[in-house]
């Protein structure tokens, strides 16, 4: 119950109401009075926070305008209807004092479709108890100008009834203000309108930030983005809806066609500010920072007569991404139009000109022109950069390898190939006459470039007499933390409870590219401690720690695994690493070295964990010594990862949930539990899902890919599956025996371990990806 108010306190609070009004009218500039007074009010009121809400202009929305203890958030936007309390309000226009907002019989007697959004609180950490919410209606047309939200009374209790009377005559005072400022407030006239009357921005905010890029002499859409955290994308549709044309953001994925701009200087670009991007059969496409001045001018049709034009409209910071790709990123490295109109036009097949006479001639071009494609490819996170001459005067394509997927960069006319395939050649110290042969070389690029990477690089005869060029991006780099890897909670337990022993032979198996020596390196982080000594042997050292001993492998040097390993030996080690074991020899010294005492740790070249133990018995392992020995084994695939930002959540039906418990259970087929009752090991499989990966109403939720500026067709990165085989006593037993893989394979299944498909489909749950790139890797 609330406690009787007297007279005393009736009057007092009255009284600061009234001066609190008095300041509202006396002003026009009503959003800077409000949040002058927002503490005022609070104080009046006995809340901890205060949020006041406008109807948005298309009158279906609130929002927020000012708001107390919020400071962290932007403009909160919610829908006028039942689903927020806030929207009820203003729905129904009646004021509401709510006790406890996560007490659901209280919200159902208001309204059956009434919720608390509790987003917010999700965020901030910060409970929210009692609210008093009330609109803020014009008094002559009865319209609806907002809404004023009191939020948790600091005396732990409801609000008062004083306090909802109070609201009422606020709520007046709060109507005249927000009325006289839509009579004498305009929008000031810009490109930009659309931010205001879509409510991103406020008519104060926008006007502070025009008055912020006058004084610091900064571009407005740079002081909406950097001060007012203005996305570009919100940016981009406000010019598109100015001049009514398409927006076009940056994308770092976009395949530059270098012809559209050997005819354009970069410096003409930056001044005109438009750039033609593509030319396809419906005709140019021409980005533009002003595509009514471009089209005035009829510059375009010029340069490019008889093509349809298709203009696009984009921010200035994109357009300036979108030239610096078109052009190169590096300052001294110039345009590539410029770097390629130093090499010779002429085709070098007719002219008879050996590739060494044209390196010679165009060395400095070409070095250039060399940087920007590695300096591109390690900005966009790839891995491999492919040279793929064709024969005749066809161009030579060069693409990207980016999260395990190929995708096209730029292409070289012809005239240029022996010239850019003798250039690499010289870089990596290989023969430059020999053709016929593949060659393997190195490039340290911090002798050519700015980055500190260094690349191997492969050449390949291939017919026509071309040869392919491939080269991996070596980029050094620190260990990723065990626990922030990407492992399964099970998984990881069992991982760290297996590399914490203080001898045996642990193994990562996985095909080339599947992360296999990443994953040994946070293992290694996870061990290294000053007092273990630790010695990898690598080929190439790709990732440094300190505290580590690591030796580059050098077969031309005599300096092979097994010959690095011998000397480990005779080092005092602790834990060694071995880069990878693909001989008897290399295995038999890791399994003497993990018998006498050591950590050994190896990467192989094999399918799945229980096939790796008949491989390493083929080679002549004894197979007691190798039981003694065994530690574990973990595969490993790289599955593409669901963009974060784009992702769209979907809630399965039972076709689809059935269709996932029967691909995981087919892996489990083989187990005793699962032949002796299939439903009830089904069942207990859905029951482990429900508990794990269901939302609070026990239901699952999957995401499907859809695409956007920031990722490559819905998806951005890679996540590793996981297979980890335990070296346990049965297992063990079965390898004395030389048992089948598949003997080996069902007791590594009892003994709790998850097979790629069956790991991968947790992560489909999870949300990271999606069950199309599992089956990809997965092709079992």
């Amino acid at each position: 119950m609330d406690k009787p108010l007297t007279s005393a306190q009736r009057l007092i609070f009255f009284k600061r109401l009234q001066t609190l009004t008095n300041k509202i009218h006396a002003t026009n500039a009503v959003d800077q009075i409000m949040l002058d007074l927002t503490a005022d009010i609070c104080d009046l009121f006995d809340c901890d926070r205060l949020t006041i809400y406008a109807v948005a202009p298309d009158g279906k929305n609130l929002i927020s305008k000012v708001k107390k203890g919020l400071n962290s958030f932007k403009d909160i936007r919610l829908p006028i209807s039942d689903q927020s309390i806030a929207g009820y309000v203003a729905g129904h226009r009646e004021t509401l004092c709510i006790r406890d907002v996560y007490d659901e019989n209280e919200l159902l007697q208001v309204s059956p479709q009434l919720h608390f959004q509790k987003a917010i609180d999700q965020k901030t950490g910060y409970r929210t108890r009692e609210m008093l919410v009330a609109p803020i209606i014009e008094a002559k047309t009865g319209q609806l100008l907002g809404i004023i939200q009191f939020i948790n009374s600091r005396h732990g209790d409801p609000f008062t009834i004083i306090a909802q009377e109070g609201v009422k005559e606020l709520c007046e005072t709060l109507s005249i203000a927000f009325s006289q400022k839509s009579k004498n407030v305009q929008i000031p006239p810009s490109k930009l309108n659309y931010l205001v009357t879509e409510g991103i921005v406020s008519i104060a905010e926008f006007e502070t930030a025009i008055a912020n890029a006058r004084q610091k002499q900064l571009d407005l859409e740079d002081v909406l983005i950097d001060e007012f955290q203005v996305h570009p994308e919100q940016m981009g549709h406000a010019l598109a809806k100015f001049f009514n044309v398409e927006y076009e953001s940056y994308r770092a994925d976009r395949v530059v066609d270098i012809e559209l701009v050997k005819r354009l200087k970069r410096q003409y670009v930056d001044e005109t500010g438009w750039l033609p991007i593509a030319d396809e059969k419906g005709g140019m496409t021409v980005l533009a920072l002003d595509p009514e001045q471009v089209k005035a001018t009829r510059v375009v049709s010029m340069i490019f007569p008889g093509l349809p034009l298709h203009f696009k409209v984009t921010t200035r910071r994109e357009f300036k991404q979108t030239v610096d790709q078109f052009f190169g990123q590096t300052a001294n490295s110039g345009s590539v139009d410029e770097l390629l109109s130093g090499l010779e036009e002429d085709d070098e097949e007719s002219s008879g000109t050996s590739s060494n006479d044209v390196s010679a001639a165009v060395e400095n071009e070409l070095v250039k022109l060399l940087n920007k494609i590695i300096i591109d490819a390690h900005q966009q996170g790839a891995s491999d950069i492919h040279i793929e001459p064709r024969p005749g005067k066809e161009k030579t394509l060069i693409r990207f390898r980016k999260d395990g997927s190929l995708t096209p960069y730029i292409e070289i006319p012809a005239s240029y190939r022996n010239a850019l395939l003798a250039r690499i050649k010289i870089m990596c110290d290989l023969d430059i006459s020999e053709k016929r042969k593949p060659q393997d070389g190195k490039i340290k690029f911090k002798k050519y470039g700015p980055l500190d990477i260094e690349l191997r690089v492969a050449t390949i005869p291939s017919a026509g007499g071309m040869e392919d060029v491939v080269m991996r991006i070596l980029a050094a780099g620190e260990p990723i933390p065990l626990d922030k890897l990407g492992i399964l909670p099970h998984n990881l337990k069992r991982l760290k409870d297996v590399v914490d022993k203080p001898y045996g032979i642990f193994f990562v198996c996985g095909p080339t590219g599947s992360g296999k020596t990443t994953t040994l390196h946070s293992v290694l982080n996870y061990l290294n401690r000053p007092e273990t000594k630790i010695w990898t042997a690598e080929d190439p050292v790709e990732i440094t720690q300190k505290g580590l001993r690591q030796v580059q492998v050098n077969r031309k040097a005599g300096m092979d695994f097994a010959t690095v390993m011998r000397a480990f030996l005779r080092a005092d080690p602790d834990v060694i690493m071995v880069g990878e074991m693909r001989d008897k020899e290399t295995v038999s010294i890791g399994l003497e070295a993990s018998l006498t005492g050591h950590l050994v740790f190896a990467t192989l070249h094999t399918n799945s964990a229980p096939e790796s133990i008949i491989r390493l018995l083929d080679m002549g392992m004894d197979p007691f010594n190798f039981a003694d020995a065994l530690l574990g084994i973990l595969a490993q695939r790289l599955a593409k990862r669901l963009c974060s930002n784009c992702k769209v959540a979907y809630q399965p039906g039972k076709e689809e949930i059935a269709s996932l418990l029967n691909e995981y259970c087919a892996e489990l087929l083989p187990t005793t539990e699962f032949q002796q009752g299939p439903d009830a090991a089904k069942l207990k499989v859905l029951k482990h899902w429900m508990r794990t990966y269901g939302d609070e109403k026990g239901q699952l939720k999957l995401y499907r890919a859809q695409g956007c500026d920031k990722c490559s067709g819905g998806y951005k990165g890679r996540v590793g599956l996981h297979e980890l085989m335990v070296g346990t006593d049965p297992v063990k037993k079965l390898i004395q025996e030389h048992a089948r893989v598949s003997q080996l394979f069902t007791a590594a299944l009892e003994d709790g371990m998850l097979t790629l498909k069956m790991d991968g489909i947790e992560k489909v749950l999870s949300g990271i990806t999606d069950m199309k790139q599992v089956r990809v890797v997965c092709i079992k």
